[in-house]
């Protein structure tokens, strides 16, 4: 197991996610779109930068909004909305490109942003879940132990 500091922690997952998901993406676009990875692979690399630069944004609106709020806690109704919001923003910015890219109408790209979205659902579970076993975190974020 390996304690890296939070920062570093954080670029070594985007670093690593991101470089499974446009190899996992390419061969998941080869297959949807009938197309090679010549073609699929500056796809991939597009929204995978896309999905990185929205997530920041995103997530600071979200968080500034929160503050303002006075979130306290993010409840299920929270999270969801995070979540939906989210992945709403990005199927808005895919779907122009998936149909430009592979001249497809709108019903295609969907689809492919569809096949995508489930394809990451699992994804990232699996990989945080393995990542955090790998790269554990600094012990002042773990509780401190309870004295009996």
């Amino acid at each position: 197991m390996i304690t890296l500091s939070p920062l570093k922690r954080r670029l070594v997952y985007v670093a690593v996610f991101e470089i499974i998901a446009i190899i996992s993406s390419t061969y998941i676009l080869m297959m949807l779109s009938g197309s090679d990875a010549a073609e699929s692979l500056p796809v991939a690399v597009m929204v995978s930068l896309a999905a990185v630069i929205w997530n920041f944004l995103y997530n600071t609106v979200f968080e500034a909004w929160e503050r303002r709020r006075q979130v306290a806690a993010r409840t299920l109704l929270i999270r969801s909305v995070h979540a939906i919001g989210f992945e709403g923003g990005l199927v808005l910015i895919c779907l122009p490109l998936y149909m430009l890219w592979y001249d497809v109408g709108l019903v295609a790209a969907f689809m492919m942003e569809a096949a995508l979205l489930l394809y990451f659902l699992v994804y990232t579970f699996i990989f945080t879940l393995v990542f955090d076993k790998i790269f554990t975190l600094p012990n002042y974020y773990k509780p401190a132990a309870t004295s009996s």
